[in-house]
């Protein structure tokens, strides 16, 4: 293992900025691939990314900026992708390099819509990343609140115990608590499975539901994701963690969630396609809920609130009587 180990950023959105602005805090160079080739050539030039939380102002000659996806994993001994779900494959299918003895982590909360898996394990059967190789980055933390400077908390899971602690440290700051986990499968399910949660707080928003039944759908959807997580993956974990818990309830109540945006606007009315049109950013629980959905009927887990999602966004089914139908059976 060499003395210094390189470390890359993959996307050019929110959470990827906010992910280089942590490793800056720590690191004289942090590797950053961006597909635009015109975003890598204008931070370079104004010190922030044009797009998403501009705010952040970096300093260019910590960066190792590149539009060349083989060019950064060829430098990166761990490469941390933030590159929505829905994009990740066809990103990945660019890659021609080796990722053997590559470690890598995910920040992608989102099914791959091509294959069905989690990232992790997308890596590991289609890429062939070994998967003590793996590992996951997920919350309570807002990219927003990040660019804030304001306290937020990551847990950093791998099987490898000293890869998780290597993350940490790199990641942690003033304003970056970070706790280390072994559960890297509940983990990055618990990741997509707050934002379908998120889409369904959105979606009750959105109709007119107030606090009170707020609170009843986000105890419920825990519940839940206790039940989906343990269909998949059973082991020893506490849902009540923040990892599982405290992601879910920022994601559903938080303004800067935009699952919860997104189902608030298909509440008030919009169509999918409009409601997509509408946002800068995409929503990954939309396309973890056609995967969800389908894991639910194979492994028979009870998932109504995930049902109720799939149901107005793929089936186009009417979400006021869709929820109504929802009320009856939460407790």
């Amino acid at each position: 293992m060499k003395n210094k180990l390189n470390i890359a950023v993959f996307g050019g959105g929110s959470w990827a900025t906010a992910i280089v602005k942590m490793l800056c805090e720590n690191r004289s160079e942090v590797g950053w691939y961006m597909r635009s080739a015109t975003s890598v050539a204008y931070i370079k030039e104004n010190k922030h990314n044009p797009k998403y939380i501009s705010a952040v102002e970096f300093q260019p000659e910590q960066l190792k900026l590149s539009s060349d996806i083989n060019e950064m994993v060829a430098y990166a001994d761990y490469a941390i992708f933030a590159i929505p779900s829905a994009f990740l494959k066809s990103e990945l299918d660019k890659i021609t390099v080796s990722l053997e003895d590559k470690i890598i982590f995910s920040a992608i909360k989102g099914i791959v819509p091509e294959t069905g898996y989690i990232v992790g394990a997308h890596f590991n059967v289609e890429m062939g990343v070994p998967f003590k190789n793996i590992g996951v980055i997920t919350g309570p933390c807002h990219a927003e609140e990040v660019a804030l400077e304001k306290l937020s908390y990551l847990t950093l899971a791998s099987k490898r115990k000293k890869q998780a602690n290597y993350m940490s440290k790199q990641l942690a700051s003033r304003y970056i608590m970070c706790k280390t986990s072994d559960d890297i499968i509940g983990t990055e399910y618990a990741a997509v499975l707050k934002n379908i949660y998120a889409i369904a707080a959105g979606i009750a928003h959105g109709l007119g539901y107030g606090d009170n039944f707020q609170a009843v759908l986000m105890s419920n959807a825990i519940r839940e994701m206790k039940h989906f997580i343990k269909k998949v993956h059973k082991m020893k974990r506490n849902i009540n963690d923040s990892a599982y818990l405290g992601d879910l309830l920022v994601t559903g109540y938080s303004t800067f969630s935009r699952n919860r945006m997104f189902g608030n606007m298909i509440g008030k009315g919009y169509t999918v396609k409009s409601a997509m049109m509408e946002m800068s950013m995409v929503a990954e629980g939309y396309y973890a809920t056609n995967s969800a959905q389908k894991i639910s009927l194979e492994k028979e887990a009870n998932t109504p609130i995930i049902k109720a999602v799939y149901e107005v966004l793929y089936e186009h089914r009417d979400a006021k009587k869709t929820f109504a139908a929802l009320t009856l059976i939460l407790d």
